[in-house]
């Protein structure tokens, strides 16, 4: 019968415990050394300096461990701790510095080595948890994977033991004290970017700027307001006019609002002139291409700086966002304008709404496929009423067509399962005449109504009489202000005279708030009442689109805000054209250009005398272009349409 001295001399020196921490391959039952792997993490290189960091992590781990175990090996990175594992240890930041600290890789490095047969470590050192991650189901995945390898991932500041036998080296003080700084350590940095946060809504609420100015803006340095950094030379950054690129913001934004021009061609008319219209240098001048780009021009006519606000956080810059652009519902605007506007907020919300329109949209009617030699001259402009989506292109027996074809997923109640086709001639020739009669013919004001007419002139009465009247109300009590100031002067005052005059002067100061913020919203309303007035600097004369040059007539039909809605169930097509007071100079221009014959101009009141605003052109029913399957016949010539006035 066997008895302790007999297991003892079963279980020898050789007999190797499976489950102890630094058993494996390689391992021994007394080995002369411990292989260690060390570990290390310092922040993204603009925050701290990896050349003291690292090596200080370093010299941490060395000074706790036992004299038999030896680093073997060197796993670090240079990056956020906040990434998540599979983002981690793939970027090359340790490449810009000269650490005194061999690399063998990252931390994805060392999670695969920890697998293979052939390690060369059996324990895992880092100075502090946090080193391993910021976040604690990170840094616990990483323990667990290790551990899973039969790898002991310990820490500098934390109690360990290297040299147990028969049971586990990871002691319950270990493992609450290594949760309890991972808890730690996740609540540290969410809290300083909370405040970090606070701080750069602050920031950006009193008008400083961060990073490089954007185009249009010259960078106008502030003596830092703290002291010790004041000291130091630092400073802080407003915004103001750049002299020469200003107005080429100003020149880009009525190009947009008024012709609704795509990007590339604001591009491409800048690029005509790159004296008067510099184009802008990137952060990196070297990167610079010497010209005006789509992305330039769309960098520079979504950017709400120019309103005369400062704004922060428009784009992700961390956290995996790659500089995406975040929700308009998550930008941070200082509540009043901080420094000298390029343009105002209307004419900027304007400009991205025309970019709503433009969606999947262009503005060359032919595509960008070099080898395309087709041209569609209503591209972008026909719409289906049913799926709400525009039609495209497509050609068929020689003949132009446009084609709503949506998605199985797509395809709305009523409308067909199959693809339908328009032909471009029938098109063309219902708005030919629709625009010869109606938006450029001699009776195009007689169509009016007699009740819209009268509608719009009481309107126009009313509007003045109230701007009238708030301006004048505006004046007495600005009159009264400085009356009681100047009698101020007059008389013996006490205590309470002064309280009495300064009750007065703030009811006065909040009246005169209130009427100037009333004759705001009501010459607002003028500027977008709707005016057929409008109608006036319109030049007469009948239209032949067939005739003009493709690049000439979608010129034409941007400057008239051309909409055709086309209704496969009645196989009809609505036309809306919509004249706006800011845009009237170009399309009127744009139909100089156009017309055939020209007529001589038709009488009306001085532009001096018309305000701002919006006159729609809707033809009712009865413009029914014939729907052909693929051959079709022509519009209806005899084309009777109506004014219908909206908002803008």
């Amino acid at each position: 019968m066997s008895g302790p001295e007999a297991l003892r001399e079963w279980a020898g020196p050789r007999r190797i415990d499976r489950a102890h921490p630094l058993s494996g391959p390689a391992a021994h039952a007394e080995p002369s050394f411990i292989r260690v792997a060390f570990v290390a993490r310092t922040s993204t290189y603009d925050q701290q300096d990896p050349t003291l960091s690292i090596p200080r992590q370093l010299r941490s781990c060395h000074s706790v461990l036992p004299d038999n175990a030896v680093i073997v090996a060197h796993f670090y990175d240079i990056e956020s701790g906040r990434k998540d594992l599979s983002d981690r240890g793939r970027g090359n930041a340790h490449e810009l510095f000269q650490i005194p600290v061999p690399r063998d890789g990252g931390i994805q490095n060392l999670l695969d080595e920890a697998v293979r047969p052939d390690r060369r470590f059996d324990v895992v050192i880092c100075e502090d948890i946090s080193r391993v991650s910021r976040r604690s189901y990170t840094s616990t995945e990483i323990e667990h994977r290790l551990e899973s390898a039969g790898v002991m991932l310990i820490c500098a500041d934390e109690p360990f033991r290297l040299d147990a036998k028969g049971r586990r080296a990871k002691t319950s003080t270990q493992v609450l004290t290594r949760r309890v700084k991972q808890g730690v350590a996740e609540w540290y940095v969410i809290e300083m970017l909370g405040k970090a946060w606070d701080g750069f809504e602050t920031h950006t609420e009193q008008g400083y700027n961060v990073g490089k100015p954007c185009y249009g803006y010259l960078a106008k340095k502030i003596p830092h307001p703290v002291p010790a950094k004041r000291a130091k030379g630092l400073k802080k950054t407003r915004l103001e006019v750049h002299p020469v690129e200003g107005p080429v913001v100003r020149k880009s934004f009525g190009w947009r609002v008024a012709e609704r021009l795509g990007y590339q061609a604001i591009a491409d008319r800048l690029n005509e002139d790159l004296v008067t219209n510099p184009p802008p240098t990137p952060v990196h001048p070297d990167n610079a291409v010497g010209l005006w780009t789509y992305s330039n021009v769309r960098d520079m006519l979504t950017n709400p700086k120019h309103t005369g606000h400062m704004v922060w956080n428009r784009r992700a810059r961390k956290g995996g966002g790659k500089n995406r652009m975040n929700p308009v519902s998550e930008w941070v605007w200082s509540p009043e304008p901080t420094h000298e506007a390029n343009i105002d907020l209307e004419t900027f919300v304007q400009a991205q709404q025309i970019a709503e329109q433009r969606e999947r949209s262009r503005t060359a009617s032919k595509s960008r496929d070099p080898q395309a030699k087709r041209t569609y001259r209503l591209r972008s402009y026909i719409f289906c009423v049913l799926c709400k989506r525009r039609l495209y292109g497509k050609t068929k027996h020689q003949h132009a067509y446009y084609v709503c074809a949506p998605k199985k997923a797509w395809v709305p109640e009523g409308h067909p399962a199959s693809t339908y086709w328009v032909r471009e001639q029938s098109m063309l020739d219902g708005l030919t005449a629709f625009l010869a009669a109606q938006v450029f013919g001699p009776y195009r004001r007689q169509l009016l109504t007699a009740s819209l007419r009268e509608l719009d002139e009481n309107g126009q009465k009313d509007r003045k009489t109230k701007i009238t009247a708030l301006r004048r109300a505006i004046t007495e009590a600005e009159t009264k202000r400085k009356n009681l100031v100047r009698n101020l002067e007059l008389t013996d005052v006490d205590q309470d005279f002064v309280r009495d005059v300064n009750e007065r002067r703030a009811e006065l100061q909040s009246e005169i708030e209130g009427l100037r913020a009333q004759l705001a919203k009501a010459e607002d309303e003028v500027q977008h009442a709707p005016n057929p007035g409008l109608l006036y600097f319109l030049p007469i004369s009948p239209i032949e689109l067939a005739e003009l040059p493709d690049e000439l007539s979608r010129k034409l039909f941007e400057a008239l805000r051309l909409e055709i809605h086309y209704d496969y169930v009645s196989r009809s097509a609505t036309c809306r054209v919509t004249l706006l007071g800011d845009t009237i100079e170009a399309v009127s221009k744009t139909t100089q250009e156009a017309v055939v014959i020209p007529f001589p101009k038709q009488k009306g009141p001085a532009m001096d005398d018309l305000h701002g605003g919006t006159v729609c052109v809707v033809p009712p029913a009865g413009f029914e272009p014939a729907h052909p399957p693929p051959e079709g016949g022509a519009l209806s010539p005899e084309l009777r349409g109506r004014y219908q006035h909206r908002r803008s």
